[in-house]
């Protein structure tokens, strides 16, 4: 299966990561004071962006105005290498917008989740990631070993206890979200936090000493009570909220005798081919699906239409 066979929102990160640069001190001071070094700013996990309201761009700002803005270095990030010119990342925070201040005309601050979809796709999954590692970073002030106070390393990727030596690196927790289907009907749930009419696909979190296989057989039958019989594979999504990683099944059940758990799902309902058509489309009465912006979405289209 190449690589572009489908790709989700937050997907597609054009950057070459230069993973290998990271710890390497001098090489990023270098790329600090290079005069063609830009910074992408996020204000309280809110990319800035600038142009129209319906197709918006990332603004980028020279390091030499984006690093006084940072402070130091827990609140800068290294994202990458774009051809010849070194990409960052800066962390802002507080009540005041920096839009309206010190980087007023340069932009405006956007939620990531009302935005995304307008982005271009390369540049949704450039701040997906950058929002995704700041939100790791301030959970990661302090050493989970011994409590010393974490030391910044590898440009951001990387926290380390100057006491205790531990290191902290971003994790990312996975999570399976999947269609379950039988023959010519597909199973979607709504959640108890979810208005009526409003149906998406079942998810959970991964849990330690489980197969993907494992965890969406049990999710399925904790949820909706119904027993899996095999698993497809059909694409993942990185999850900036805070860093999570979808990944989308399909799974085949056994039998149409699903009942919502009452605790997660409120109620449960299948769909024809033709009915989850007309979902994904926003045609069908009294029901909506999940925006585009989920893999959720895109999972029912592809089982729909065929895909």
């Amino acid at each position: 299966m190449p690589l572009d066979f489908f790709r989700n929102t937050f997907a597609g990160n054009p950057l070459d990561r230069a993973s290998y640069h990271r710890g390497d001190a001098d090489w990023i001071a270098a790329r600090l004071a290079d005069p063609a070094t830009r910074s992408l700013a996020l204000w309280n996990g809110q990319p800035l962006v600038e142009g129209g309201e319906d197709a918006p761009r990332l603004a980028w700002l020279p390091m030499e105005m984006a690093l006084p803005l940072a402070g130091d270095e827990r609140h800068w990030l290294f994202l990458g290498m774009d051809g010849e010119t070194a990409l960052f990342a800066i962390d802002l925070d507080g009540e005041a917008d920096p839009a309206a201040g010190p980087l007023e005309g340069r932009g405006r601050f956007v939620g990531l989740r009302e935005t995304a979809t307008l982005l271009a796709p390369e540049e949704a999954a450039m701040a997906a990631t950058a929002k995704a590692m700041f939100d790791w970073s301030r959970r990661r002030s302090f050493c989970s070993v011994c409590g010393e106070r974490n030391q910044v390393v590898d440009a951001g990727w990387r926290r380390r206890c100057p006491v205790c030596g531990a290191d902290h690196f971003p994790r990312t927790d996975p999570v399976v979200i999947m269609l379950p289907v039988m023959g010519e009907k597909c199973l979607l749930g709504r959640l108890q936090t979810q208005p009526p009419g409003r149906f998406s696909c079942l998810a959970g979190f991964l849990e330690p000493g489980e197969s993907v296989e494992e965890a969406c057989a049990r999710e399925v039958k904790e949820e909706s009570g119904l027993e899996v019989v095999s698993v497809r594979y059909h694409s993942s999504q990185p999850w900036p909220w805070p860093s999570n990683l979808m990944i989308g099944l399909f799974a085949e059940v056994a039998a149409d005798t699903a009942a919502p758990d009452q605790t997660e799902l409120a109620e449960v309902h299948w769909f024809t081919r033709e009915e989850a058509r007309r979902l994904v489309e926003d045609e069908l009465e009294g029901f909506k699906a999940s925006p585009p912006l989920a893999i959720g979405h895109h999972l029912v289209r592809a089982w729909a239409y065929g895909a």
